[in-house]
């Protein structure tokens, strides 16, 4: 055994210096940020963008232009925008045609445009993503000009046969990124082809886009997919109106907005049937359908029933869509172009909505079950991507509905409670009761507030969770201060008491992250300011409410710990008895809520921060009980844990917890009554007998660390202590008992290092020892008085053998000898030079 080998002077403060990093200054020459910045091409491109004045251009060098005074040119952001607007688009018909649309309705309903961003933005996935189009041959083209029609329409359809038939083109392993830019790039070819007059092919385009809205292999993105996709259909649709449009100009008089179909010519009208003829012979259902909705203004052309006729029938086609996130998409798609054409036909957007509700039972079925498996998509995620499409489907339904009083009665809620009282709002709240739930006797239970009779009303149960959900979102992301305000707080309970009590056996742990998470949220805005007492009695009354969320709990815990810690700072150490008791009501708290949670390294780490709290606030016997209770539970760590869903072993997680339990002891004094050192001694007998994985090591490392608390009590002044709490350098001042009891507990701890560096002296082991016997050296090297000669000797064997079968790092051990020689050059140090030459640097042959 070594003979006291970790009493070595230390001094933290020098140390630290010496340990810190060393600042060099940095040259930035000539750089500044506001400096332009060169931008320099180094490859020749081709520029095949629309509007560009030349085919390519050469490697150069320039400075980019401010914005402001590329005005003076004609390339500023406004003009760019206005060159890059559409050819085929003359001014007088843009502006009959945005006239025309915005009549469609009003100011007051959302257009579609503001919701696409969001959209966008919300959908996103790292999945990588793929296209497949199916862009046909160019057979048909030879077609002369002086065939007949029955000839061209023949050659027409032979075209519209070939867009299954002609070759694939596949783009694989695309980002978000690149997909947005391939569908832009499509949208641009569309337009390119519409311009040079190849109809049939930007009908190719169009159809082919539309496919892609049948796939859904990477479900997550598919809200976003469908903005992007729609946006082509929605460039297609205005392309066939307004060409059908010119088509109607005679002697360079437009048609009015308001007109009829027997203002329209033979030619205009003839077209106009052409192009639905094309669609219908589309044989796919998907592609088939989106692209005669694009398209579903022309029927103003043919006749005034046209649109009316049309909307039930693509509304009865979208039945025969599979997938429900499919068909609901296509259901958005139609609310949407029926409502920029005919916004007063309600019928078919209730149709709509109530198919989908009919259908919504689909996605229990295998068919989306089995597709959700495969991609790892959770319900509650899957369920998020039908929010834009219904979202925009009941806007629609909404919209001017006939004496629709729940909706007037929303807005003057929102109305009410922002501008008025408490007063007015229980008013109005009262009045939304009395119309939908007339002759309740329960109202007159509740005669001064209507908010809670007002979910009453909800008796569904899953309803009224969901109406609680809302409110609870509503309050945490609009709840600006804490409150303590009782009809307020009331209200939430009842709230947060409704979801709590939902949870049951077959609630998802996704749903219980979710009410637990809203009603912390709630926990976290409540506040009765110095008023502790209250506090600490809201937080009882909470844990009674929400014991069956164990993140509610620990919530509770950590809320009550900063109520202590908050008490102490308000007090500034001046504690009366008042104030001490509180502090051990609060830590009592603590102590007999932790035992109910069921995770226990929750429960370890929670022990660890409330003894941490008791012991801040000078109670001593509490932390030691906190801290018993931690030493206690270690052997009922299990060997597996569930981490993220995952069994993964736990030896990992146990040293981390134990080496920060060693951290707190260090400052923790010892109880009188129980002895020198008696909660490390505790620990090093419960680390003893613990099992531990054959293959891990883990214990040896724990050993290892304790020899570094070990080294650091045998420090006159410690490096760290708790403010008013006396530590045993204080409490024993370096007396030689206590050291001595310190390196009998170093010798058994070194004897079973040495005794299982040992056991791994196998061949399948050596590699395992050498990374262990490197480990204790810098051990030895950065606690130990290598004064010791036989601790030298010893640091001396470890060095070879860390080297000794080929298994140590050469840069690392060149490293470290380069350390000893930088110490042996300090004062008092040159011990560290005998050590050096003593330890050889064994080459790899």
């Amino acid at each position: 055994l070594i003979s006291f080998p970790w009493r070595v002077t230390r001094n933290y403060v020098s140390e630290s210096e010496v340990c810190k990093l060393e600042s060099v200054p940095l040259d930035f020459g000539d750089y500044h940020p506001l400096k332009p910045i060169t931008v320099t091409e180094s490859k020749t491109k081709k520029m095949t963008r629309k509007g560009s004045t030349s085919s390519t251009s050469s490697s150069s060098s320039s400075s980019m232009m401010d914005p402001l005074s590329s005005v003076l040119d004609g390339t500023d952001p406004l003009s760019l925008f206005a060159a890059a607007a559409d050819p085929v688009t003359t001014d007088g018909a843009r502006r009959k045609r945005d006239k025309d649309e915005s009549s469609a309705v009003g100011s007051d309903f959302e257009p579609w445009s503001s919701k696409r961003g969001e959209i966008l933005a919300r959908y996103t996935t790292t999945e990588k993503l793929s296209i497949n189009l199916y862009m046909g041959s160019e057979k048909g083209k030879a077609t002369t000009t002086g065939s007949a029609v029955s000839e061209k329409v023949r050659t027409r359809l032979e075209e519209l046969d070939d867009l299954e038939e002609g070759s694939q083109k596949e783009l694989l392993n695309l980002t978000q990124q690149d997909y947005m830019n391939r569908i832009e790039e499509l949208n641009q070819s569309l337009k390119d082809a519409w311009s040079s007059d190849q109809k049939v092919k930007a009908l190719k385009i169009v159809i082919q886009c539309s496919k892609l809205l049948s796939d859904t292999t990477v479900i997550q993105f598919y809200p976003s997919k469908f903005v992007l996709i729609t946006d082509i259909l929605d460039t297609f649709g205005k392309l066939v109106y307004e060409r059908i449009l010119s088509m109607c100009v005679d002697n360079r008089v437009s048609l009015p907005d308001n007109f009829s179909p027997e203002s329209v010519n033979d030619t205009a009208k003839e077209t106009c049937l052409n192009w639905f003829f094309k669609i219908a012979s589309i044989r796919e259902l998907i592609p088939r359908f989106y692209v005669e909705a694009a398209i579903l203004k022309c029927n103003k052309f043919l006749s005034k029933t046209g649109i009316s006729e049309c909307l039930p029938r693509l509304t009865s086609m979208i039945r025969g869509i599979g997938d429900p996130l499919v068909a609901v998409y296509a259901r958005a798609y139609l609310c949407r172009v029926g409502m920029e054409v005919a916004p007063q036909l309600k019928e078919s957007l209730n149709k709509n909505f109530f198919d989908f509700l009919l259908t919504f039972k689909q996605i229990h079925g295998d068919t989306v079950q089995n597709q959700l498996v495969v991609q790892c998509v959770e319900i509650p995620l899957y369920l998020t991507l039908y929010s834009p499409a219904i979202d925009w489907i009941l806007q629609c339904i909404a919209y001017h509905a006939p004496d629709d009083y729940i909706n007037c009665a929303e807005v003057w809620v929102e109305y009410t409670c922002r501008h008025f009282t408490k007063r007015e709002v229980n008013t109005v709240l009262a009045d939304v009761i009395k119309h939908m739930t007339p002759d309740r006797a329960f109202e007159d239970a509740y005669p001064q507030e209507k908010f809670l009779p007002f979910l009453d009303m909800f008796q569904k149960e899953s309803v009224r969770v969901e109406v609680c959900k809302c409110i609870m979102e509503s309050f945490i992301k609009h709840q600006q201060e804490s409150t303590k305000d009782p009809v307020i707080l009331n209200a939430l309970l009842h709230i947060c008491k409704t979801m709590h009590d939902s949870v049951n056996a077959l609630t998802l742990e996704d749903e219980k992250r979710m009410l637990a998470a809203l009603i912390n949220g709630f926990i976290k805005m409540v506040s009765f300011g110095r008023d502790f007492e209250q506090q600490l009695s809201f937080y009882v009354e909470a844990r009674s409410m929400f014991c069956n969320l164990e993140p509610v709990l620990v919530q509770l815990i950590h809320s009550v710990n900063q109520l202590a810690m908050e008490t102490r700072r308000v007090m500034k150490g001046n504690h009366s008895r008042k104030t001490a008791a509180f502090v051990r009501a609060c830590v009592a708290f603590c102590f007999i809520t932790i035992p109910s949670l069921s995770s226990i390294f929750t429960c370890l780490n929670l022990y660890l921060h409330s003894g941490q709290v008791a012991l801040a606030n000078q109670c001593l016997s509490q932390a030691d009980a906190f801290f018993k209770a931690a030493v206690s539970l270690v052997p009922e760590v299990p060997k597996m844990i569930s981490v993220d869903g995952k069994m993964r072993p736990s030896d990992a997680f146990l040293l981390e917890f134990l080496c920060n339990f060693f951290s707190t002891l260090l400052v923790v004094p010892d109880h009188p009554e129980q002895g020198v050192l008696f909660l490390v001694r505790g620990l090093l007998n419960v680390i003893q007998d613990y099992t531990w994985e054959d293959n891990s090591d883990d214990k040896i490392r724990i050993y290892t660390n304790v020899l570094h608390l070990l080294s650091a009590m045998t420090q006159e002044t410690f490096i760290y202590h708790v403010d008013k709490v006396d530590s045993n350098d204080t409490l024993y001042g370096g007396d030689s008992k206590f050291l001595a009891e310190i390196n009998k507990l170093s010798e058994t701890v070194v004897s079973q290092i040495l005794d299982h560096l040992k056991t791994l002296g196998k061949e399948e082991t050596l590699k395992r020892q050498s990374q262990l016997a490197h480990y204790f050296f810098n051990t030895i090297v950065a606690h130990g008085d290598l004064r010791n000669n036989r601790l030298n000797q010893l640091s001396v064997n470890l060095w070879n053998l860390a080297q000794k079968h080929g298994f140590a790092d050469t840069k690392t051990m060149v490293k470290t000898l380069e350390y000893i020689k930088r110490r042996s050059k300090q004062p008092d140090m040159s011990h560290f030079t005998d050590l050096a030459l003593r330890l050889p640097l064994q080459s790899r042959t």
